[in-house]
């Protein structure tokens, strides 16, 4: 577990209440210039707990990768979804983080009775009660395996993007605006999975048309 916080404390206080089914929810690549959002929701089980959850961000790739694989073992339920780039730029990136972790919770084979989120309210759930926290991928158990589940996932996904548009090096940038990403933007301008309502790509397309 987390050295400084029992991240099992949200959860065990809402089994104490008699809630049985307590779902966690998060996001990657929010800040991503491309492709889709990954959003997750998790329904850990209460009697076979996972050492070493923490925010995805805290843990190394291959500690994420291991976790990945036990939190998809050990659950009592999970689902992964992806919303794309278009949906993304049409909506905005807080409206489609938020459509993803609605439709994660929907998914799930499991229907919890309370949902646990990284500070997303999620207003279109009306039937379950949830409690949004602030940082929550560092305070709850359930989110954290939901960051991972969403980074671990979409970092996969990046990996297989690189394949088709390697003069980005999204393998290695994970889309995010590095120097090299950058770079890349200013000599061969965005590819079609760029976020285009992204400032940063707003720019690309300026200087294109510029030239």
């Amino acid at each position: 577990m987390n050295d400084k916080v029992d991240l099992y404390i949200y959860e065990n206080n809402l089994l104490d209440k008699g809630y049985k089914y307590i779902c966690g929810c998060d996001e990657a690549g929010r800040g991503s210039l491309v492709g889709s959002v990954y959003c997750a929701a998790v329904i850990l089980d209460p009697l076979n707990p996972i050492e070493g959850l923490n925010d995805s961000k805290q843990l190394t790739e291959k500690k994420r990768e291991e976790l990945y694989k036990e939190i998809k073992r050990k659950a009592l339920a999970y689902k992964i979804v992806a919303i794309d780039n278009e949906t993304i730029d049409k909506i905005n990136i807080l409206e489609a983080s938020r459509l993803g972790m609605e439709k994660a919770v929907q998914g799930l084979s499991i229907k919890p009775d309370y949902i646990l989120t990284d500070y997303m309210k999620l207003y279109n759930i009306k039937d379950i009660e949830y409690l949004a926290l602030a940082h929550g991928d560092a305070l709850s158990a359930s989110i954290a395996a939901a960051s991972i589940l969403a980074k671990v996932e979409r970092d996969h996904y990046l990996v297989e993007l690189d394949k088709k548009y390697p003069e980005y090096h999204f393998k290695d940038n994970k889309g995010y605006a590095t120097k090299s990403h950058k770079e890349a933007l200013k000599k061969y301008g965005p590819c079609e999975l760029h976020r285009t309502s992204y400032k940063p790509i707003k720019e690309s397309n300026q200087l294109s048309l510029d030239i």
